[in-house]
């Protein structure tokens, strides 16, 4: 029987309630903030003024608003979704109902006495859920039992989805944040779970065939979607990949801060977040250009744009081990990575946590968490690294991400221990979002304006990367596109100009870089980065 491969412009949209699925819609606790906070609100607006929404999402700076990007014509879909949310979500909405009367509690009767009698007082949705506490200073806190929360009524796999179709060019996909996905002929719809097997059986199809009847058994595909389904299939074998052989160090550019280290050893992918396969402009490396089996994926911090589950679960099937930092355990800002992957199907072999200083180790590549300061509008975030890898005592690299290096002593005390470096890779989206794009869901009171303009997502200006650059010594310095490739902007959103700041500064690091003789560029699109033997 005829077999097939998949087509490389194939995309898998993990959804939760029709969203576009990320980290934060998988943890129970900021799924219910998200969707009372967020979608609802966004829904809401919507269905009142879709003509304000239509507008909206054809001003440049608008971009990455809360504005649903569908024409005026589907509000009566959109407001079909919002009756379902309400109807369906109803536990997820009391929970986040029950969130806020805690805290209320707390603020109002927590005094520095005993907290035990509090617990009889606890709203009934968070009971066995959550443990009081006060700080050293005693204002009054909880966190959760985040374990159990993933194993109660509250986290709902029967609102996952995966949503498969076929892309062709870049600017193709609404904001992830701001607009749901609604159900179109030419999307083939799923109501599978992200841990459901299936999944991986498609996802194989990149390098092994299968028959037609196969790929419809192992998604539970019926006969009337067969031949939309038979649409993303392709006869034509891919071309194989090609290993790196060489002694030295093969380190590949694949968008954003997304990079592939390999030598003829090991294989470390750091950040996925990667482009589909058919013709563009502007050339990238694609899934095609991934190796059929990833040692190590490391992820340095948990937003949107470096935790991508449609990326993760498309290399899920090959991947030995991913590295996430840890987190603080319970934390509803904060929630655990590890916890995150394990319920999305990763096993326990295959997840790793590392805190600031650890190290994992395999055939010769030493790999060591450091901290990342920054970047996180200033709430107490802790699973967030940076990496420092030692390749066979020959070639070190930084990665050193979104972190602000706003406390130069820090990284003064790192090179006290690692030394100097040969490469480092670094974010330099110095303007940044504020607190309340990203984490204003979860945020219990509205901060006044000029508080959260203060607070930014913001990575490193020119005189926190020099400073970087100068401590550690690299001879290469590489800064990140910061979601400036066309593919990327439904996650980024970002559209910079020649008078962006982050252009300006980043444009003065790579100058100041090579007045001082080291090679410097910031990164766009693709590149190949050879290190032969030292």
């Amino acid at each position: 029987m005829e077999k097939y491969y998949l087509k490389p412009n194939l995309v898998g949209e993990p959804l939760f309630d029709r969203w576009y699925a990320w980290s934060h819609l998988i943890s129970p606790a900021t799924a219910a903030f998200n969707i009372k906070h967020r979608h609802i609100d966004i829904m809401q607006s919507f269905v009142q003024k879709p003509e304000l929404h239509e507008m909206a999402v054809k001003t440049p700076h608008m971009k990455g608003g809360p504005f649903i990007d569908y024409p005026r014509e589907r509000k009566e879909d959109i407001r079909e979704l919002l009756e379902e949310t309400l109807r369906d979500q109803q536990e997820l909405l009391e929970f986040a109902n029950a969130v806020w009367e805690l805290n209320q509690l707390l603020l109002n009767e927590a005094d520095g006495h005993s907290l035990t009698p509090l617990y009889e007082r606890i709203p009934e949705p968070l009971r066995g859920y959550v443990e009081l506490a006060y700080d050293v200073n005693n204002r009054p806190t909880f966190r959760f039992f985040e374990a159990l929360l993933y194993a109660s009524r509250f986290y709902k796999p029967s609102s996952q989805s995966m949503a498969f179709y076929l892309i062709d060019k870049d600017d193709d996909r609404p904001f992830v944040l701001s607009t749901p996905r609604l159900k179109e002929p030419h999307i083939l719809d799923l109501a599978i779970p992200f841990n459901h097997p299936g999944i991986d059986e498609i996802y194989r199809l990149e390098r092994q065939p299968q028959t037609l009847e196969y790929i419809k058994n192992a998604l539970g595909v019926g006969d009337d979607q067969e031949e939309l389904l038979r649409s993303f299939l392709s006869t034509e074998a891919p071309q194989p990949y090609r290993r790196y052989e060489g002694d030295g160090l093969r380190v590949r550019y694949f968008g954003h801060a997304c990079i592939l280290v390999e030598s003829k050893d090991v294989s470390i992918l750091v950040d996925p977040l990667v482009s589909y396969g058919y013709e563009s402009e502007l050339s990238r490396f694609t899934y095609a250009d991934l190796p059929d089996q990833i040692d190590f994926v490391l992820i340095t911090h948990n937003h949107q744009d470096h935790v991508l589950y449609e990326t993760l679960l498309r290399i899920r099937h090959k991947v030995k081990h991913i590295v996430v930092p840890r987190s603080s355990m319970g934390d509803l800002q904060d929630p655990s990575l590890k916890l995150n992957l394990l319920n999305v199907g990763f096993s326990q072999e295959q997840v790793i946590e590392l805190a600031d200083m650890e190290k994992v180790e395999v055939r010769g590549c030493e790999i060591t968490g450091l901290p990342f300061m920054g970047e996180h509008s200033d709430l107490d975030i802790r699973s967030k690294l940076c990496h420092h890898f030692n390749i066979h005592q020959k070639f070190t690299i930084l990665f050193a991400a979104d972190s602000q290096n706003i406390e130069p002593r820090l990284y003064q005390n790192i090179h006290g221990i690692t030394g100097d470096i040969d490469v480092i890779f670094l974010g330099m989206e110095c303007d940044g979002a504020p607190l309340s794009w990203l984490y204003g869901p979860i945020m219990p009171e509205k901060l006044a304006r000029s508080k959260d303009q203060s607070r930014r997502l913001a990575g490193c200006n020119f005189d926190q990367a020099i400073d970087l650059v100068n401590r550690f010594n690299p001879r290469d310095v590489f800064v990140y596109a910061m979601g400036m490739e066309p593919w990327l902007e439904y996650i980024s959103s970002i559209k910079y100009t020649d008078e962006s700041k982050p252009i300006i500064e980043s444009n003065r690091l790579i100058e100041a870089c090579k007045s001082q003789g080291r090679n410097a560029q910031r990164l766009y699109g693709e590149k190949t980065l050879v290190y032969e033997d030292k």
